[in-house]
């Protein structure tokens, strides 16, 4: 299969994708959700979902639920899981992994700003990216500046996202995931990729005001979103997916995000 036809499986043919970041057991103690989920998983492909982003063990877990989505490999994770910040990640799986598992695509994060991290994630991410091309297999690099937490405001200023996410697409990245800060100069982090961009998660606000989110890094030119804990420790992950169909596929509004959520089960 070609790289392309790969990314058709991940973007919707719109050219946009709803992914549920399922792969929290890699890096958090804070799962709550992430297992009910999986295992309800046929409701939010029913209600919109395109793509699952998942750890080696879910792919294995999970895999006849799992069978009925197009599945991405988070490749690396914190090596101390304990401490929330992720201080520190190491490389544990590959392409080749991916390929045994039937995944349409792998992923990992890159640290710009940060040290010796900075230096190992993106040689991850080049190693991965020339497998990738070996492989037809979509790479996407998760660009977070500094660090996996926002703890300055750097780590939230769209010039450091910006580079972040340029030096991801640099080293052979097909698809940029990364935080949006909320502000009109967002769009300068979409251009500056030079790949199509997923907006992380987003805050945990209320559901409108989070849906309000969703549309600002849309309008800014992200082609979707990945969400986490948005939707697995959502009480209505189904309905949250629901509202970002609306927003991601539909073009509504965030009232009508708003509207479909509450009226989903």
């Amino acid at each position: 299969m070609s790289k392309e036809a790969r990314l058709a499986k991940i973007f919707s043919s719109d050219g946009n994708a709803i992914i549920a970041a399922l792969d929290g057991f890699g890096f958090s103690m804070n799962t709550q959700g992430v297992d009910y989920t999986c295992e309800h998983l046929e409701q939010l492909i029913a209600n919109g979902l395109d793509a699952a982003l998942v750890t080696y063990g879910q792919a294995k877990t999970y895999e006849k639920e799992l069978s009925k989505i197009t599945t991405i490999l988070r490749v690396d994770a914190s090596i101390n899981v304990y401490e929330p910040t992720v201080p520190e990640t190491d490389q544990f799986f590959d392409v080749t992994d991916a390929l045994k598992l039937g995944a349409d695509g792998v992923v990992c994060m890159t640290f710009a700003g940060a040290g010796k991290r900075e230096q190992f994630s993106h040689q991850m991410l080049a190693s991965l990216a020339k497998q990738g091309e070996e492989w037809n297999m979509p790479v996407i690099a998760e660009t977070l500046p500094f660090g996996y937490p926002v703890t300055t405001p750097e780590s939230n200023d769209p010039k450091y996202i910006a580079t972040a996410a340029r030096l991801g697409a640099e080293f052979g990245a097909d698809v940029i995931k990364t935080r949006l800060s909320g502000e009109d100069s967002d769009k300068e982090i979409i251009q500056n990729a030079s790949r199509p961009v997923l907006a992380l998660g987003g805050p945990k606000t209320d559901t409108l005001t989070y849906y309000k989110f969703v549309k600002h890094c849309l309008d800014s030119g992200a082609r979707g979103v990945a969400v986490g804990r948005n939707i697995t420790q959502d009480k209505n992950p189904a309905g949250m997916v629901a509202g970002l169909n609306v927003l991601v596929h539909k073009q509504g509004s965030p009232e009508a995000a708003f509207d479909a959520y509450n009226k989903t089960n």
